[in-house]
C-alpha cells in the first residue's frame, strides 16, 4: 500500500499529522462535523485502508461534513459518490491531482484522479515502489 500527502483545495496546507499515526504512517487530520457537533478526524493516509479514529460516534449510513483545520474550507466536492449519491469529499495530492471520500459513513466509495497523468501516476507509483522496499 502506497501512503498518499495531501492538502487543503483551498488554502494548500498540509492535512498531513506526522505526530498522530495510523497503520504506522502519518495520518490525514481534518475537522469532522456532525449533528452539531465538531471533533478532529484521523485517517489513515494507506490507500486502501478505512482506519480512521474521532471522539464524534457516527452512525453507520450517516453523512458527515469535512472541513480544513487550517481556514476551516468546507472539503465537500461537487462530485456526487457513484454508489450512494452523497457529497465526496476532496482532497489535492501534494504530488498533484486529487483523491475523493465518499462523506457517507460506511460508505467506501473514492476516486483517485491525476491532472497530468503521465507525471503524477508515475509520481504515484514511485512512491508505491518505495513503500514496498
Amino acid at each position: 500500500m502506497v501512503s498518499v500527502l495531501v492538502k487543503c483545495p483551498h488554502c494548500g496546507k498540509s492535512l498531513m499529522n506526522s505526530s498522530k499515526k495510523l497503520d504506522k504512517v502519518s495520518s490525514i487530520e481534518v475537522n469532522l462535523t456532525y449533528a452539531g457537533k465538531h471533533a478532529p478526524l484521523y485517517m489513515s493516509s494507506l490507500y486502501g485502508s478505512y482506519l480512521v479514529e474521532t471522539s464524534l460516534p457516527i452512525p453507520a449510513g450517516k453523512v458527515a461534513g469535512f472541513r480544513c483545520p487550517h481556514c476551516d474550507g468546507d472539503l465537500k466536492s461537487t462530485r456526487k459518490c457513484d454508489a450512494c449519491g452523497s457529497h465526496m469529499v476532496a482532497f489535492e495530492l501534494k504530488a498533484g491531482g486529487q483523491v475523493q471520500i465518499c462523506s457517507r459513513r460506511g460508505c467506501k466509495k473514492h476516486v483517485l484522479e491525476f491532472q497530468d497523468p503521465d507525471n503524477e501516476l508515475q509520481a504515484f507509483y514511485k512512491s508505491y515502489l518505495k513503500a514496498l522496499k
